[in-house]
């Protein structure tokens, strides 16, 4: 028997509360299960002196009551838990109980285990519903019999109700595939079969929503060997298959663009008549297009490898070297032109555009050689066109001012003659002086005038006032139309000022009053005019232009023109005249200089009441109107014996130089050339000033000046000349220039500014 007996015996204080028992009886059992050794007839206070107050009141009650109890309770004193029953021995009074008990102490040990595990299992099953029910991840557990035991919310977005059907999935898998993949049933089939499916990509319609891309696994549940069940996992994955499929399409149509475009950039490289190259940037060939075979002659298996700038003309390079230096630097070379060598030995102009990049020169070369030899030429026809144009003007001077110089010689003539009588009074005497002097200033300005209209230069634009700049022409107008012909003219304009070539303007002049001219032949009423604007009117189609222009008008007394002539007339080589009488360039001249000079040219005619021209130039400020030099006085200064050496290959003016300048006062010596002159300073000969013509054979005075500038700095040189277009081309190179014809003022005023005598002031 293994159930413990004792028969205790209360004892109780003087109060009668229970404080201790004794044990009268008690099996081998009871020592088992309690482990108190030689208990009988003694107190468990002797034996467990901290034995707990609870056993004395409960079997107190017991003998008290005569109520039997049954319960379980723990002896913390003995270390054990019993289950007891008791009841009372004896009748009402006795003290004597009874205890039956068993040490349930392993087993009430088993049952709390039990009782944790089951805590910490249903405490871990909430904790793990917990994160599956919050998992952005659809999971579902399928039973063996393919039903699903369990799933979170994310996964009932695809499969709705708590538990989905396998037909559910079959329905919602089968009706919202994709791709070949299987449905979704399938997959759970396949799992619970101890199969895994991972991650296969199915398209599916949740109710309610849009297709959402998802990837769904299938994973087998084995337990002991055997398949317990399938875990279905759904994860969304719509954004990111939709974000996969956009850069993919992207990546293609990317791939296609990269593949057209190398394929343009292969066409081009292949095809381009423009010269392609990649170089290394110490000019290192590396890659050329097919283009230098067709214009230079060059092969791959020729330039490849070699330097670029072997081929460069030695005179240019110089600075390619420096345009592939700064490529070297980073900087792009947008426009670049040397000359290159081809196969043949000759040299094309080339015009290059190059840029770095990744250590490389990537450059594209066309070749401009035909197209700078057309400017060239186009330029050169210019050039000969305007000369044309000037010299047809001056051809329509020719008859007029050749009658005004044979009457400019007759007064000469006659008055010399005169002056030669001996008995001739004074008044008189200085009256024909006077007439000689006067004559004289007028063709040294008429001649003057046509080697203005002669000259070779390119444009050049200044501000004048246009009323005072045909006033100044008044004379040479009148011999180019001729005595038959009145000219009326209107110049009260106040501030007429335009910016333009004042040679130009001249020869357009003449153009038009010759044209005039011509259509009166040679007999009537030139009227011409200067007027301010505050707009230019339409011309020929276009339309008025506001701001303000300054207008020259040329209305003759001829037959006009026809109206379907009217539009030819600034035409070049345009003309009605006979044969011999005219170019036909006169008029384009005068629509070119307009054109020119930001202006226009109209004309208005009515049959058989003449025609007229006008010039509109654009009108400008006053203010950029160049300051003029105030006269200065006609005394002469003596020449105080200072020397002067006089260089001049013709004999005449030779002559009459050196008489000149010793009546003022100076000591001469005359050289007949720059070399003669050059001897004479080198062999000793001591002088204040030189004195020379510009042109001369051999050695021109600009170029004797500049010798003696290098040899002796402090001789002044003072240059002169009678030819225009030679001092526009030469310049005055820092010297004092006195033009021919000039007065005896002039030379002397100029002698005492550059060798003044000893306490004169200088000017």
């Amino acid at each position: 028997m293994d159930t413990g007996y004792c028969l205790l015996e209360m004892i109780r204080d003087a109060d009668g509360h229970p404080i201790d028992y004794r044990f009268v009886d008690l099996n081998p059992a009871f020592v088992r299960h309690t482990g108190l050794q030689d208990a009988l007839g003694c107190r468990i206070r002797e034996l467990r002196p901290d034995h707990e107050q609870h056993w004395f009141d409960i079997y107190d009650a017991v003998a008290r009551t005569g109520e039997p109890v049954r319960f379980r309770n723990v002896a913390a004193a003995l270390g054990r838990t019993f289950e007891v029953s008791a009841f009372r021995v004896g009748g009402e009074g006795s003290r004597e109980v009874v205890a039956l008990f068993s040490d349930v102490t392993a087993q009430e040990a088993a049952e709390a285990n039990a009782q944790a595990s089951e805590r910490t299992l249903a405490a871990e099953r909430n904790r793990l519903r917990t994160l599956v029910d919050h998992l952005p991840v659809g999971v579902s557990f399928i039973a063996p019999d393919g039903q699903t035991a369990l799933s979170n919310p994310a996964f009932r977005t695809f499969f709705p109700g708590e538990v989905a059907s396998n037909a559910d999935l079959e329905r919602t898998g089968a009706a919202h595939q994709a791709y070949p993949p299987a449905p979704v049933a399938q997959l759970a089939e396949s799992a619970l079969a101890g199969e895994p499916t991972l991650e296969q990509r199915i398209c599916l319609h949740p109710p309610g929503g849009e297709p959402r891309w998802t990837r769904i696994s299938g994973i087998p549940v084995e337990e002991d060997g055997h398949v317990a069940g399938a875990i279905l996992t759904v994860l969304d994955v719509d954004e990111q298959v939709r974000a996969s499929d956009a850069l993919q399409r992207q990546a293609e149509g990317l791939e296609s663009e990269v593949a057209r475009r190398t394929a343009d950039r292969d066409r081009i490289w292949r095809l381009a008549r423009d010269l392609m190259l990649v170089a290394r940037l110490d000019g290192t060939v590396n890659a050329i297009n097919p283009a230098w075979s067709a214009l230079l002659g060059w092969h791959e298996d020729r330039l490849i490898g070699t330097n670029l700038l072997d081929l460069v003309h030695p005179e240019d390079l110089d600075v390619t070297i420096r345009e592939v230096q700064a490529l070297g630097a980073g900087r792009s070379v947008l426009a670049f032109e040397n000359r290159c060598r081809a196969a043949d030995g000759s040299y094309r102009v080339l015009a290059w555009t190059a840029v770095p990049a990744d250590g490389l020169i990537h450059a594209v070369a066309r070749d401009v050689t035909d197209l700078r030899a057309r400017a060239l030429a186009l330029h050169q026809a210019e050039e000969q066109l305007r000369q044309a144009q000037k010299m047809e003007a001056v051809g329509q001077l020719t008859g007029g001012v050749a009658h005004d110089f044979n009457n400019m010689l007759t007064i000469i003539r006659s008055s010399t003659d005169l002056l030669r009588r001996p008995d001739l009074p004074e008044a008189r005497r200085r009256r024909y002086i006077d007439a000689i002097a006067e004559t004289s200033d007028r063709a040294a300005k008429l001649t003057g005038q046509l080697l203005a209209f002669a000259r070779r230069q390119a444009l050049k634009p200044e501000v004048f006032d246009m009323g005072d700049r045909v006033a100044a022409m008044d004379d040479m107008l009148r011999s180019i139309v001729g005595p038959r012909v009145r000219i009326v003219t209107d110049l009260a304009c106040g501030g007429c000022f335009v910016e333009a070539d004042r040679s130009q303007f001249e020869t357009a002049l003449i153009n038009m009053a010759a044209n005039a001219r011509d259509a009166m032949d040679g007999d009537g009423e030139l009227h011409i005019s200067v007027r301010a604007l505050d707009h230019k009117p339409m011309i020929r189609g276009h339309a008025s232009t506001g701001g303000r222009f300054v207008a020259l008008s040329v209305t003759d007394s001829g037959s006009g023109i026809a109206p379907e002539r009217i539009a030819q007339v600034f035409e070049p080589f345009f003309t009605t005249k006979e044969v011999g009488r005219g170019t036909g360039l006169g008029l384009s001249q005068v629509y070119g200089f307009a054109k020119q000079s930001g202006g226009d040219v109209d004309v208005a005619s009515t049959p058989g009441q003449g025609a007229c021209f006008t010039l509109y130039l654009p009108n400008v400020d006053a203010a950029l109107v160049p300051a003029r030099m105030a006269p200065r006085a006609t005394a002469t200064t003596p020449g105080g014996g200072r020397r002067v050496l006089v260089v001049e290959d013709n004999l005449d003016v030779g002559t009459f130089s050196t008489q000149i300048l010793q009546d003022l006062g100076y000591e001469t010596r005359w050289a007949a050339n720059a070399k003669e002159a050059l001897a004479l300073l080198g062999g000793g000969l001591t002088v204040d000033a030189v004195f020379s013509d510009v042109v001369m054979p051999g050695m021109s005075g600009v170029e004797l000046g500049e010798e003696i500038r290098r040899r002796w700095p402090d001789l002044p040189v003072i240059l002169t000349s009678g030819y225009s277009h030679v001092l526009a081309e030469e310049g005055r190179h820092g010297f004092e220039l006195l033009q021919k014809p000039y007065a005896i003022e002039e030379l002397s005023r100029l002698l005492a500014r550059m060798v003044p005598l000893e306490g004169q002031p200088d000017g």
